[in-house]
C-alpha cells in the first residue's frame, strides 16, 4: 500500500478563494491545510512531504519569496503558483525558481488538479 502523499498546502489571503480551493481539493481526497499569509505557514511544522499551492500577490511575503525563505530552510516541498495577473516576466521567475505551475484565475479545476496531482508525485 503507497504511503499518501502528503498535505496541500493552500496559502491565498483571499478567505473565498482558500474555502473553495479546500472544498474543491477535499472532494478530491486530498488532506487541505489552510493558511492566509506566508507569516501564518511559516509559523507552522511543515510536513516532509506534500506540496504548495501559494498565491503570488499577498501581503507581506508574496509567493516567489515565501518559497524562496522556504527553500533557505531546506524545505523542498514542490509549489504551484496562483495569480490573478500571470504575465510572461512573472511565469519565468516562477519557472527559475522551481515551481511546478504558474496557473491565473480563474484557473480550470482540471488544471489544478493535474498540477497538484504531478507536485505530490515529485516530492514522493
Amino acid at each position: 500500500m503507497p504511503a499518501p502523499p502528503g498535505p496541500v498546502l493552500v496559502v491565498d489571503d483571499d478567505e473565498a478563494v482558500r474555502a473553495s480551493l479546500k472544498f474543491l481539493l477535499e472532494l478530491e481526497g486530498l488532506d487541505v491545510r489552510l493558511f492566509r499569509d506566508g507569516a501564518g505557514l511559516l509559523q507552522e511544522a511543515l510536513p516532509e512531504r506534500g506540496c504548495l499551492v501559494v498565491d503570488y500577490h499577498m501581503p507581506g511575503l508574496n509567493g516567489l519569496e515565501l518559497v524562496a525563505h522556504l527553500r533557505g530552510r531546506k524545505i523542498g516541498l514542490p509549489a504551484l503558483l496562483i495569480t490573478g495577473r500571470g504575465t510572461d516576466d512573472l511565469r519565468a521567475r516562477a519557472a527559475q525558481a522551481g515551481f511546478h505551475a504558474v496557473l491565473e484565475k480563474p484557473f480550470h479545476e482540471a488544471s489544478l488538479i493535474e498540477g497538484i496531482q504531478a507536485a505530490l508525485a515529485a516530492g514522493r
